[in-house]
């Protein structure tokens, strides 16, 4: 997975600030490793005004449209950790979607009696 920080000349950090967000999003995200191929960070100042900053992450899942989040704060750090928050739930729900339909197995997949006789009958009932 690829993580890349940018920001507008407004923020100031430096690299600092890009290793900091590029290690957390590796610990945040590394269970979607091998599904996400990039996550581009982007943290400027929002429209001229000095107390509100802007943080929009773009997660790009192998295969799929990518996703992307904005969270706005009045400091840097508040408005990456609510964007980062928002892609982590966005993406448990897109990645358990795409490997775990519904939640189980489909019937279509489960293997045939062995008693064709069973069929439809209850656990508790007493055979005749």
């Amino acid at each position: 997975m690829q993580i890349q920080v940018n920001t507008d000349h407004n923020i100031h950090g430096g690299e600092g600030l890009a290793t900091y967000v590029t290690t957390d999003l590796e610990n945040s995200l590394s269970r979607f490793g091998g599904w996400l191929t990039r996550v581009e960070v982007h943290l400027s100042e929002d429209g001229g005004k000095p107390d509100d900053k802007k943080c929009v992450i773009e997660a790009r899942p192998g295969g799929k449209q990518p996703v992307a989040v904005t969270h706005h704060a009045t400091t840097v750090d508040d408005a990456y950790t609510g964007a980062a928050h928002k892609l982590g739930r966005v993406l448990d729900s897109r990645y358990d979607r795409a490997h775990d339909h519904k939640g189980s197995d489909s019937i279509r997949h489960m293997p045939a009696p062995e008693d064709p006789g069973e069929v439809g009958a209850l656990e508790d009932e007493p055979r005749a």
